[in-house]
C-alpha cells in the first residue's frame, strides 16, 4: 500500500478520528513487518524515548502521526496521553 500522500496530525487529533472496523488489506509479509516494526518503534520509545511515525488509514483517508509508542497489543497500538490506534488500520510503521 502506497503511503506518500498520508496527511501528518497532531497526535492528540487521533481520539477524534473515526475508524472503519475492517481492517485493510495487507498481505501477510507487511502486516508481519508491521508487528516487529512496532516492537522495534515501542522499545525505542520507552528507552530512548525516540519517535517514529505511524501511517494509518480511517474513515476520510490517508494520515500520519510522528509519536512515541507506549505498548500495543493484538488490537491497538497506546500513544502518550492514551490515544489509540486500531492496529488493523495501519499502513506502516517507519523509524528513523
Amino acid at each position: 500500500m502506497q503511503t506518500t500522500t498520508a496527511r501528518i496530525i497532531p497526535k492528540e487529533l487521533v481520539s477524534s478520528l473515526r475508524f472503519p472496523r475492517q481492517p485493510l488489506v495487507l498481505s501477510e509479509s507487511e502486516r508481519s513487518g508491521i508487528l516487529e516494526k512496532l516492537d522495534r518503534a515501542t522499545r525505542l520509545g520507552n528507552i530512548h524515548h525516540g519517535k517514529c511515525r505511524i501511517v494509518f488509514q480511517d474513515d476520510e483517508g490517508l494520515k500520519a502521526v510522528e509519536t512515541t509508542i507506549w505498548t500495543y497489543d493484538a488490537d491497538n497500538i497506546v500513544l502518550k496521553y492514551g490515544m489509540i490506534l486500531p492496529i488493523s488500520r495501519v499502513v506502516s510503521v517507519e523509524i528513523p
